[in-house]
């Protein structure tokens, strides 16, 4: 491979620095930046499609959105090649080098062009006031296993960089599921990461980072699970680094699971379960409800043996690059990868989707309708839940896989942002806004301590809980309704929420709000825009019951 070195002094920073905002003012917006500008209809010119260039152009478009921190899919330089025969590596989770920036997202191809290009682009967000974090792969390389290519890391010291099988030292141990593991135990390979991870916050001013299959880094130099793991405590002492982000996907491809028993104090981790629990309630599972419970709290079963620990740490998601859109959720019963040539074998059988009646696109007008509702209740919940929302490119505007669940391949339409949508699918587009925008006025979504739970007044910010009765929530296993109501009695802010997963209208009835106000209705995922989410004083509600809808959730104000 070729390479170069570039003088990094020269560049004009304009005095910018990584932004400081706190996770209780982050919404997380997990992106491609191919994808994103990629499809012609970015109406970004050719030569600037899915480049750090193109992103730049579109950042009004993610201000609008109100997010606040962008997560890149991988953009370390890496092997397009690494994808089965005919198709090409789209997601990147195929490192070839860990201080370069890969060079198709550049429109520059001069030496210096993509380090350029890809600060422009930091600067440019940094002065949206939109941080950047980056997917990082510390797990694996493009080399692969023992029938991969020789491009670096095997050549110059195979044994020192990899996890070798102990009883076949030619044969690599495998916790990545891509073939080969980073043996992050070492010295020498774990001073690589730590000097990578400083590249780029000191040198490209990045504000934190994603570390995909964090759990690999746990395992020591022949694989054992570290209590201590000398490089994650590394990173989180590091003082370059004392001021970014660090989330962790807490699990690795060989079983180890470590969501809410990751290391440390500073890390915050990717909340799979909040994304099953979500989806099984309002898909209609039984036995869903007290599960969904502690997610809207901020997981605290996840999270027992850290009590100190800030609850918006928990990164909560409804979809993610890895798995179904969020338009697919509610479209697809069963993953439909065939694309992929691996004859559908390929991604996870655990969606815990549901179609609404007929499997893929459909023209019924009642499917699409129940639908639009769903991906409105599944927004609503990830939003006004306690922890971090993250939210999938493209979700906001209907974005489609076609139920393909596993497009890493996929570098075409499939996977690239149709701007055309934001025009069919702008009812989405604006709930979405709105609920972003509803959440970063409030007080109540931006705690950094546990609610308490409690079912009376107190001077705290608190939550107490209801079923279709004030006060009594149904735990039961067959139980599809929750209703809580969020009070912060120091600001005067309070919000009731009312969740129907059943498939008949529920009646609830509803507590008195704090004295000198009355309830507003905020937002109604059963009801066609505008009226789906309005302004705070636009639908007084006063009686004493809310009948909600089938499969819909309601949230009312007390001004």
């Amino acid at each position: 491979m070729r390479n170069g070195v570039v003088d990094l002094r020269t560049y004009d920073w304009e005095g910018d620095t990584p932004l400081d905002i706190p996770y209780s003012r982050t919404v997380i917006y997990e992106m491609h930046v191919n994808g994103f500008t990629r499809h012609p209809s970015s109406g970004v010119a050719a030569e600037k499609r899915g480049t750090f260039a193109g992103l730049i152009e579109k950042i009004p478009f993610l201000q609008s959105l109100g997010v606040t921190a962008v997560e890149l899919l991988p953009v370390h330089q890496f092997d397009e090649r690494d994808a089965p025969l005919g198709l090409s590596n789209y997601w990147g989770y195929s490192t070839i080098s860990f201080f370069a920036p890969h060079r198709a997202y550049s429109s520059r191809q001069d030496p210096a062009g993509p380090v350029d290009e890809f600060r422009d682009m930091v600067k440019a967000l940094h002065k949206a006031n939109i941080q950047v974090i980056l997917d990082v792969v510390f797990n694996h390389t493009a080399e692969g296993d023992h029938r991969g290519p020789t491009l670096s890391f095997r050549g110059i010291d195979n044994q020192t960089y990899y996890i070798l099988e102990t009883d076949d030292a030619s044969m690599y141990a495998n916790y990545s599921g891509c073939g080969n593991t980073v043996k992050s135990g070492h010295t020498v390979a774990s001073r690589l990461i730590l000097d990578s991870l400083r590249y780029w916050v000191s040198e490209m001013h990045v504000d934190g980072f994603r570390f995909d299959l964090a759990s690999v880094m746990s395992r020591d130099r022949v694989g054992r699970p570290q209590d201590d793991p000398p490089i994650l405590w590394a990173i989180e002492s590091d003082p370059v680094l004392a001021r970014t982000k660090l989330i962790a996907e807490a699990w690795d491809a060989a079983g180890l699971y470590q969501v809410g028993s990751f290391i440390g104090d500073r890390f915050a981790e990717w909340n799979g379960p909040f994304r099953d629990d979500v989806r099984q309630f309002v898909k209609g599972d039984n036995n869903t409800v007290s599960k969904l419970a502690a997610r809207l709290l901020g997981s605290p079963d996840l999270f027992v043996d850290d009590p100190q620990r800030e609850t918006n740490r928990s990164i909560n998601f409804i979809t993610c690059h890895d798995g179904f859109t969020l338009s697919d959720v509610v479209s697809y019963n069963c993953k439909h990868n065939g694309a992929n040539g691996e004859h559908n074998r390929d991604g996870s059988d655990a969606n815990f989707s549901w179609n609404c009646g007929s499997e893929g696109p459909s023209d019924e007008a009642a499917v699409r309708q129940l639908r639009l509702q769903q991906v409105k209740n599944l927004i609503t919940i990830l939003l006004v839940a306690q922890g971090t929302p993250m939210l999938l490119m493209g979700d906001e505007a209907g974005r489609t896989q076609k139920g393909n669940n596993n497009a890493y391949c996929q570098n075409n339409a499939l996977n690239w942002f149709n701007w055309d949508a934001l025009n069919e699918h702008h009812e989405i587009f604006r709930f979405t806004q709105r609920m972003v925008d509803l959440i970063q006025n409030l007080r109540l979504f931006q705690q950094q301590n546990w609610l308490t739970v409690t079912e009376s007044f107190i001077e705290a910010p608190h939550l107490i809980w209801h079923g279709v009765k004030l006060f009594e929530p149904d735990w039961s296993d067959h139980s599809h309704s929750l209703a809580f109501t969020l009070h912060d009695p120091a600001v005067e802010e309070e919000i009731h929420i009312m969740l129907n997963a059943y498939w008949e209208p529920l009646c609830f009835d509803l507590p008195q709000p704090h004295p000198h106000s009355q309830w507003y209705r905020i937002v109604n995922t059963a009801r066609p825009t505008p009226n789906d989410i309005v302004a705070g004083t636009t639908e007084a509600v006063k009686s004493r019951q809310y009948l909600l809808a089938a499969r819909s959730c309601v949230v009312l104000m007390a001004l």
